[in-house]
């Protein structure tokens, strides 16, 4: 682990959780191989119960270690080394490595905005080979001020990523993230393409005004009408034309009991359809007022700003930027939270990226052939590195 910077800000809280273990795998001459520019693999759209079909375009030969490749989660790790950064004058964010601290480094970037990471998000990484770095974005998890909104912005996150990467000296990484962290690692690899040699999305959100209205204006109630109801009806009909502005009223309140009872019911709507099949202990997190407000106040927040965009395509219009980058897309098929189609028209517009969709999954990435299908693309492009 390279800890040249901790006699900055770092220092005061810096926490040596574990001693790692033994390292059993290093880079030649302690450099980070880069792929970074290389042809890209080709592989058409495919179901993850089907054959694999590779056009070979680059001197990596990955026909036959396709079908050999992991897709069992990883056994549960403790971090080797925790703790926190300041990013600005208002935010501080919590990060933490796992892993192999000589290891190639991959970024974790969590969904909401606002959900924060969690201990099983190590657990799609080969510990062995990866330097695992997991962060709390502004507001979220164990970062403070908590749930705040002030200086909460896309671009500030992406500063933030840069900053963390700076701080530990790291030329380049690999970068991973679902739902919005999908948005997030979609627009952070098209603001620094030099920094990013590969990248792994699930659940895509491309944060389009037709995205928020499916899930927020009444789309998924048509499947969901049940967990709809109690979501619709803390609103009073004159308001109902648009609840995530009749949300965002009520989650910014004077009153905290208000933002509490928004917050839950934002929450418990999101949390009852993550899963295909219903998921009790992801439904409860909705109970949680500390891990509601941050979740439903920071996802209001950037909805209805548009995910700070200046555009409704944008994330779309500027795939040209990393065409080049080694890319895998795992989709839920019946994902309610970010439906098909996002993941399908970006599959259109950058078709050299794998596709990867799971028929019987939908949103979350716990989801037994989600999780397999994004430990199979780490380790693909794990296999990728270790070739150059």
């Amino acid at each position: 682990m390279n800890l040249g910077l901790l006699h900055n800000t770092l220092l005061p809280h810096y926490t040596q959780t574990h001693t790692p273990k033994t390292i059993s795998f290093t880079f030649p001459h302690n450099k980070i191989p880069s792929f970074t520019g290389r042809k890209n693999l080709v592989l058409r759209v495919e179901n993850s119960c089907e054959s694999i079909g590779v056009i070979e375009e680059s001197s990596v030969d990955l026909n036959k270690e396709v079908m050999e490749l992991n897709k069992n989660l990883y056994e549960h790790i403790e971090p080797y080394a925790s703790g926190f950064l300041k990013v600005s004058d208002v935010h501080t964010i919590y990060w933490e490595q796992s892993g192999n601290p000589s290891g190639y480094p991959v970024v974790f970037l969590h969904g909401g905005p606002g959900g924060g990471t969690s201990p099983s998000n190590r657990r799609f990484f080969d510990p062995e080979f990866y330097r695992i770095i997991l962060f709390d974005q502004r507001g979220a998890g164990k970062s403070t001020p908590h749930a705040c909104l002030e200086e909460n912005t896309t671009w500030d996150l992406i500063k933030d990523i840069e900053k963390l990467r700076e701080h530990f000296e790291i030329p380049e990484w690999q970068v991973f993230g679902g739902s919005w962290g999908s948005t997030l690692a979609l627009a952070y690899s098209q603001s620094h393409p030099d920094k990013v040699t590969g990248i792994v999305l699930r659940g895509i959100f491309l944060l389009r005004k037709k995205e928020i209205d499916w899930f927020y204006e009444g789309g998924a109630a048509a499947i969901y009408p049940d967990a709809w109801e109690p979501f619709r009806d803390l609103i009073p009909e004159n308001e109902r034309d648009c609840f995530v502005k009749a949300y965002h009223k009520r989650l910014n309140s004077d009153d905290l009991n208000t933002q509490y009872e928004a917050a839950r019911a934002w929450t418990k709507w999101e949390m009852m359809t993550a899963h295909l099949l219903p998921n009790e202990d992801t439904i409860k997190k909705g109970d949680n007022d500390d891990f509601s407000l941050a979740f439903a106040r920071i996802e209001n927040h950037y909805f209805v700003n548009k995910g700070f965009f200046s555009t409704d395509s944008y994330l779309l219009d500027n795939i040209e930027k990393i065409r080049h980058i080694n890319t895998v897309i795992v989709q839920g098929r019946y994902d309610c939270c970010c439906p098909m189609m996002s993941a399908w028209d970006l599959h259109k517009a950058w078709p050299e990226a794998e596709f990867k969709v799971v028929p019987d999954a939908g949103h979350s990435a716990n989801e037994p052939g989600v999780a397999a299908e994004l430990v199979a693309a780490n380790e693909k492009l794990k296999n990728i590195i270790k070739k150059l």
